[in-house]
């Protein structure tokens, strides 16, 4: 039912209501911040060394600039709905949701509800009528009388909508009875051109999301989401959400987030900041894992790899085939029982020690340092179990000193005796027998200090140094080899592992592949800092990481509590991603983990899914086609051109076209970073159009016109897409292809173009 003008006007005189109130309140935080600056001042001039009044000045700075950022933040868009909910038994209570929870002081009331509030869950989840949600207390029950959402621009309200047959309400009142049922809000928010980095969408979330955003912390999440289906999104939020709801167990740094590449990690980075949440280490897993290990080996990165395969160097099938293979027996879920062999035959190696002895003396018996390291302290690290055993050794120090010195006194009794009954002159057996007792006070006094040096010198040899060595050894030494994979591994693979290893062993290189093996060696053997423990983890596009790499991560979670986001449609690391879920949920996470689907896609319009939709088909990996929200455009247009010259003159007219209609934003996807080089060099003659070249080594982004890779365009999205030569030469009918296909064809939002020269790809169908 439309609103009538009236009630259009008493939400304009609210909004500016609130912007006034807003105002005041950030106005006095302002006094307050220079009033609290200043004694903060005085006090560090004052006081040079810890003070009560100076640390409880700091924590009200803290809380007065949080104060003073939400409110100034919200000074323009202060919310962007309604809700009127009517609780059993209780008078009805509107509540103006925003991205930020505003207090007023004055009247102890909350005048905005920040969008992760309990009561907030109704405006994302809930519909008209019987309704509840769940507070802190308990299911609160009641009726959901009104759900409103606002258009707000730069502190004026342009439109509202009310939900249940979407009617957009304007405040002209014009007739809406022949618009398509369909959320008008929504689609407006769509519509608007692209940033160039991640927005946040708390206006906008859809019940679907807003059930995986809200969900428990307690179990792992997998979520399969289409194309444009939110799911960096969703993630993203559920972080936030998390650090709200359970703000007195987590804070920022207890969160990991791994995204796929360091361009991908700048367009994402204003996401958490902008919802208040700071802190998150964000990260790529190439990086983290160098972080975590350091070691100062050169690196071959994943995208290198891929690079190398797409761009077809790898000429000998055979060679490529090994690569493959390679990849795949260091990713799958069995590494982990071979690396386990690998450091059982480490405790073995480690159990053939000798007595600690200070001079001839035994300080400690093998028998009981084996009995420690085999037994009582075998929960521990290894080398964090040789360092106990040092701990334990001189602590027992002082206790076993006494009988080593009766023995040492025993010793010199028979020396003494000796001495006596010599038949030298009285007064060189009284020199001689003086001289003894002086070398056995000494030798007694002496004792501690040797054996605290031979304790050390035992465990610092003892100790596990060379990891990586120790890991090559592995695939250089048949034998070892042989015992750790049970002999299963074909003998064709094992010689090209161990020629490989040769290799990076004598060269100092560690290969991507290798990363996560080397990190599992470094948990059991090293163990990992309190730094890199977190009590929840998220994975974007983790449909290219492999099912070991998922079971490192899962290692450092401290409770299991992991999102998991990514499309098996999307998987461009055909060689070792994964290629079924159940996979990961059973062996990473024991059949313990929710699994949700997201198909519905925010991203492009419904020409430019069912255009990819057909090639997502071909796939045929039973995942259910992307689902457009109703937001129509034209048509990708499919190009053929006769060479590069017809190339540049037809991108011309398209940036003019595509700058025609409002948008800015123009990518030209190439399938290889050598193709990229290659149209830079053909375009950036133009020199009223500055095309920008990105490369795997760019750490920023800007999305205004690019000419990118295929594989660096994961989780991106553009205005318009240019897919430059999709010819038959270049997508192939094979299942690489039809992903990174699949990939570059839904980046669009609202344009897409598709160059070929020669025949069309099989994967495209034109028309």
């Amino acid at each position: 039912m439309a609103i009538k003008n009236e009630e259009f006007r008493y939400e304009k005189d609210k909004l500016v209501e609130t912007e006034n109130w807003i105002d005041k309140e950030a106005e006095f935080l302002e006094k307050e911040k220079e009033y609290i600056d200043k004694k903060l001042m005085d006090l560090v001039k004052k006081n040079s060394t810890y003070s009560v009044e100076l640390e409880s000045t700091k924590k009200v700075k803290e809380i007065n600039d949080k104060s003073l950022m939400k409110f100034k933040e919200a000074s323009e868009t202060p919310y962007f709905a309604r809700i009127d909910f009517c609780e059993k038994d209780r008078s009805e209570d509107n509540f103006y949701i925003g991205k930020f929870g505003l207090f007023d002081n004055s009247n102890m009331e909350e005048k905005v509800i920040d969008w992760r509030a309990p009561v907030a869950d109704l405006y994302y989840s809930g519909t008209s009528g019987n309704a509840s949600y769940e507070a802190p207390i308990g299911e609160i029950k009641g009726s959901l009388n009104l759900k409103r959402k606002f258009l707000i621009k730069e502190g004026e309200l342009l439109d509202a909508f009310d939900e249940g047959i979407n009617e957009i309400i304007l405040k002209s009142g014009i007739d809406t009875s022949g618009n398509e049922l369909v959320d008008e809000f929504l689609k407006i928010n769509l519509e608007e051109a692209v940033s160039s980095k991640l927005k946040d969408v708390v206006a906008t979330i859809q019940k679907e999301q807003n059930d995986i955003i809200r969900a428990d912390l307690n179990q792992p999440i997998i979520v399969q989401g289409s194309a444009g289906s939110g799911k960096t999104t969703v993630a993203l939020h559920r972080l936030a959400y998390l650090l709200y709801r359970h703000n007195k167990t987590i804070s920022g740094s207890d969160i990991l987030v791994v995204a796929p590449n360091k361009i991908f990690l700048d367009y994402i980075s204003q996401v958490l900041p902008n919802l208040g949440s700071e802190d998150v280490k964000q990260v790529t897993f190439y990086d983290f894992a160098r972080e975590f290990f350091i070691v100062k080996n050169k690196f071959i990165s994943r995208e290198d790899r891929l690079s190398s395969i797409l761009e077809e160097k790898y000429k000998d099938k055979n060679e490529l085939n090994l690569l493959i293979n390679s990849s795949k027996f260091k990713g799958m879920a069995q590494m982990k029982v071979i690396l386990d062999r690998l450091l059982k035959i480490l405790e073995m190696i480690d159990i053939d020690i000798e007595d600690v002895r200070a001079d001839e003396y035994m300080i400690f018996p093998k028998k009981e340092i084996m009995r420690l390291y085999a037994r009582d302290l075998v929960y521990l690290p290894i080398n964090k179990r040789k360092l106990e055993i040092k701990r334990y050794l001189n602590g027992r120090l002082k206790g076993r000193l006494p009988f080593i010195w009766e023995q040492i006194d025993l010793d010199y009794i028979d020396r003494i005796n000796l001495i006596k009954s010599s038949e030298e002159k009285p007064e060189d057996i009284r020199e001689n027998i003086i001289k003894a007792y002086n070398e056995r006070d000494k030798k007694k006094k002496e004792l501690n200090k040797k054996a605290l040096y031979e304790i050390k010198v035992f465990i610092d040899n003892w100790i596990t140094k060379d990891i990586v060595n120790f890991y090559h050894e592995m695939y250089i030494d048949k034998n070892i080899f042989i015992k750790t994979t049970g002999g299963k591994i074909p003998e064709f693979l094992r010689e090209h592992l161990s020629e490989c290893h040769k290799e990076y062993k004598e060269n100092k290189l560690i290969d991507d592949d290798d990363l996560a093996p080397l990190m599992y060696l470094k948990l059991k053997i090293d163990g990992a800092d309190e730094k890199y423990k977190y009590k929840h983890i998220v994975i974007d596009e983790v449909q290219d990481y492999s099912v070991f790499q998922l079971i490192v991560l899962n290692e450092i979670s401290k409770t299991e509590s992991m999102t998991l986001v990514g499309d098996l449609g999307q998987g461009i690391y055909f060689y070792k991603g994964i290629s079924e879920w159940e996979d990961v949920i059973k062996t990473v996470f024991n059949n313990n983990a929710n699994y949700i689907t997201l198909t519905q896609s925010y991203r492009s319009t419904v020409e430019i899914i069912e255009f990819a939709n057909k090639v997502l088909e071909k796939q045929k990996n039973n995942l259910i086609p992307a689902k457009p929200v109703l937001r129509h455009g034209d048509k990708p247009k499919v190009i053929n051109i006769e060479d590069n010259n017809e190339f540049k003159i037809k991108m011309n007219d398209i940036v003019k076209d595509v700058q025609a209609k409002g948008r800015n934003n123009i990518a030209i996807i190439c399938k290889t970073l050598k193709e990229c080089e290659e149209v830079y060099k053909i375009l950036k003659t133009e020199k009223e159009i500055n095309w920008v070249l990105v490369k795997d080594t760019n750490k920023e982004i800007n999305l205004d016109k690019i000419i990118i890779p295929s594989y660096m365009t994961k989780g991106l999205e553009f205005d318009c897409s240019v897919i430059y030569n999709c010819s038959e030469d270049s997508y192939k009918d094979n299942d690489r292809d039809k992903k990174l296909l699949y990939v570059v064809l839904t980046r669009a939002l609202h344009l897409e173009y598709v160059f070929y020269k020669g025949q069309i790809s099989p994967l495209i169908e034109k028309e």
